[in-house]
């Protein structure tokens, strides 16, 4: 196909679900079909409004323009790179973020209950004063929180120096780098002994089964980002077992872990795991608070000494 065949944003757009269609593209970074995923590239290559499809439906383009378009659409498809890193963008709610292939493409169904302030299990959130996000990847939770908890300090983790360069950007972006402080760590191991008030996580967590069977668009996305060891708890497990000593007395971690519900009961059987709904359901993420890891802890160390 030319640009000759092509002069309105309809014609391009019917081409572009064909070609996605045909092309069996995975869609699970910010769209859910074919049509969402052809009309935001269409829009964003464009630079017109995102949520303004209908007007400009038979707007005449450009010989240029339409170049610039059918580029993006059969990257998309013979790269099979997700929509996030053709733009440089992704969304969370309202919340714009910058991303590259550096990190992956957010996405966390914590987001959804931080403008809630994790009620009803933060009874009051003006109290939290120190947050830690381990894992943070772009650094999209952390500024999210920043907003739903005024009076709290987040310190942002993770052991990618690239991710966390992401991160840095869109901290400066969203002009909170007195609110948020980001670390280079393998999870605690560079932190003081600092006591937060929540940890949250989501963290790599995909077990070694599932890994082998990802699309081609998860395959772009960095990898030590999403494996989790054979059964997806490796890091979990650490975070888990890390927290009791970084938490307040009232403190809460809490741990998104995708579809991986039965691995994590396996991997935690004398803790009561409470599972925190979500709009994927009862089985994405779950919490556990200060006094069961602390019990947990204490039950351990006994066995280990006897």
């Amino acid at each position: 196909m030319t640009p000759d065949n092509f002069t309105t944003i309809r014609d391009l757009l019917r081409h572009a679900v064909s070609r996605f269609n045909g092309a069996k593209l995975f869609f699970g970074h910010g769209s859910v079909n074919a049509f969402d995923e052809a009309a935001y590239l269409i829009l964003h290559t464009l630079n017109l409004p995102l949520d303004k499809l209908e007007p400009f439906y038979d707007a005449r383009l450009l010989p240029e323009e339409v170049r610039s378009v059918l580029n993006v659409i059969e990257r998309r498809v013979g790269e099979r790179v997700p929509a996030a890193y053709l733009t440089n963008e992704a969304w969370l709610g309202d919340y714009r973020f910058y991303v590259d292939e550096r990190v992956i493409v957010p996405r966390s169904f914590i987001a959804e209950l931080i403008p809630e302030q994790f009620s009803p299990w933060v009874e009051d959130a003006d109290s939290v004063e120190n947050i830690l996000e381990l894992c943070t990847g772009s650094g999209c939770l952390p500024i999210m929180m920043a907003d739903a908890f005024p009076a709290a300090h987040i310190d942002a983790v993770d052991i990618s120096p690239d991710a966390l360069a992401v991160a840095r950007r869109n901290v400066d972006e969203y002009q909170l780098q007195d609110r948020i402080s980001l670390f280079e760590s393998d999870l605690y191991d560079k932190l003081t002994k600092k006591k937060y008030d929540l940890i949250i996580t989501n963290p790599p967590y995909v077990n070694a089964g599932s890994m082998s069977k990802l699309p081609p668009e998860y395959l772009r996305e960095p990898q030590i980002a999403l494996a989790g060891g054979d059964d997806g708890m490796d890091l979990v497990r650490r975070i888990v077992a890390g927290a009791a000593e970084r938490l307040t007395k009232k403190g809460i971690l809490m741990v998104e872990i995708g579809n991986e519900r039965a691995f994590a009961e396996a991997a935690f059987p004398d803790l009561e795991l409470t599972w925190v709904s979500t709009s994927a359901g009862d089985d994405t993420v779950f919490l556990l608070h200060a006094d069961q890891l602390a019990g947990s802890a204490k039950t351990t160390k006994s066995t280990k000494t006897r």
